[in-house]
């Protein structure tokens, strides 16, 4: 593909992503699906350039602001293709961090003088990690398998079934996701799966199960064995998700439905089951390298907290005495984690928090907290709460 053609598609796409109100990934899912003229390689290289802009979207509207010229498509993509996402001696630290105005006091609270750091870790591509499935592959055998594809890989730093994929490439070369053997999932959203220690045989429920990512590490954390039930107020995701499991040979599975956090389904259900995650809705500060456009469309941070405080109340009633409870959020933002942990503990005396050491340089020993700068990894919060009682061991 020519660079000029390249340049044109991606132009195409970024002003369909301006048009468009759904997140970027979908609307260049469904771009590629009407382009079926592009190669594979030219596919990745249009999407690359794309996200390149977004992610500098703050530095080239400020710089084309200076210029006294209009912050269209067709001129952020000019400017950023002659050099113009460079630093400016005037240009302001939350603009140079690509930092929404909403987001700028919270995220500087949290990382004080790492603000800068964290907030360039975000403006770099993230790597491609894969979650090995131990119903039909090993780490070792889908690392071979990449050797022979002559990708470069390695295992994860901490997943014990994470794989990263040192090169960027297109992913219809990766033929361990089309038999299931592996699936795309951040380092980091692993360990947060991990924390539930699901165990063969144990009733499980994913309360926010979305696309079924977390739902697919616990179902093969438990061999198959035992119940996992992905919940969702979305039928969309839940049978999109429904597909991912069947193509990965889990069949201890089931979805449900949710009308809304308080759904009659729960009630039905309190104190029923072993392990209780809650990957509650968020402002996906942590995702920000992997969808930079989220940090322009975070409007209404304002009514996240609440719905967390809903959710998390709402989905701990399934809990039964010594059952896990883990709650998580792909967030940067204190108000979002360490703040709803507190004031749920300050309302549920019959659960405790269990100290969190799987990451040695977690910023607080109770939490798992992961960032792009410290950990390679998209920004997580967890932590691990258990009901008064008589709870199984760790493995």
């Amino acid at each position: 593909m020519k660079a000029t053609d390249r340049n044109d598609a991606a132009l195409q796409l970024l002003e369909e992503i301006a048009r468009d109100p759904r997140p970027a990934d979908a609307v260049i899912s469904g771009f590629f699906r009407s382009r079926r003229d592009l190669s594979d390689a030219d596919r990745g290289e249009v999407a690359e350039l794309a996200y390149d802009v977004l992610r500098h979207h703050a530095r080239l509207t400020w710089l084309l602001d200076r210029r006294g010229r209009p912050a269209t498509a067709r001129d952020r993509l000019q400017l950023f293709l002659a050099g113009g996402a460079i630093d400016h001696p005037d240009m302001p630290d939350d603009v140079r961090g690509e930092c929404p105005p909403w987001a700028v006091a919270p995220l500087r609270a949290r990382f004080g003088d790492a603000f800068a750091a964290e907030m360039a870790a975000m403006l770099m591509p993230p790597p491609l990690d894969l979650r090995v499935n131990p119903l039909k592959a090993t780490r070792e055998a889908v690392l071979a398998d990449l050797r022979r594809l002559r990708l470069p890989a390695e295992p994860a730093a901490r997943a014990p079934y994470g794989v990263r994929i040192l090169e960027r490439m297109s992913l219809a070369r990766l033929p361990m996701l089309k038999n299931g053997a592996a699936e795309i999932q951040d380092e980091g959203s692993q360990l947060v799966a991990g924390l539930v220690d699901a165990q063969p045989g144990e009733r499980v429920v994913d309360f926010c199960a979305g696309a079924g990512g977390k739902t697919l590490a616990l179902a093969s954390q438990m061999q198959n064995k035992g119940l996992v039930v992905a919940c969702d107020v979305s039928e969309g995701r839940l049978k999109r998700a429904a597909q991912r499991f069947r193509n990965a040979g889990l069949h201890n599975i089931q979805t449900r439905l949710l009308s809304s956090e308080r759904d009659k389904w729960v009630k039905r259900h309190k104190g029923g089951f072993d392990r209780v995650l809650v990957d509650a809705p968020c402002s996906g500060t942590g995702t920000w390298r992997r969808n930079p456009d989220a940090r322009w469309r975070s409007d209404g941070f304002e009514t996240l907290p609440p719905l967390q405080r809903e959710i998390l109340d709402s989905a701990a009633r399934l809990v039964k005495p010594g059952g896990r409870l883990v709650y998580a959020t792909c967030s940067l933002i204190p108000e979002e984690n360490e703040a709803q942990v507190e004031t749920f503990l300050s309302l549920h005396p019959d659960f405790q928090l269990m100290p969190q050491q799987a990451v040695a340089d977690s910023a607080h020993d109770a939490y798992l907290s992961l960032t792009p700068a410290r950990h390679g990894t998209d920004g997580f919060f967890a932590a691990v709460l258990t009901r008064a009682g008589s709870e199984r061991p760790s493995s």
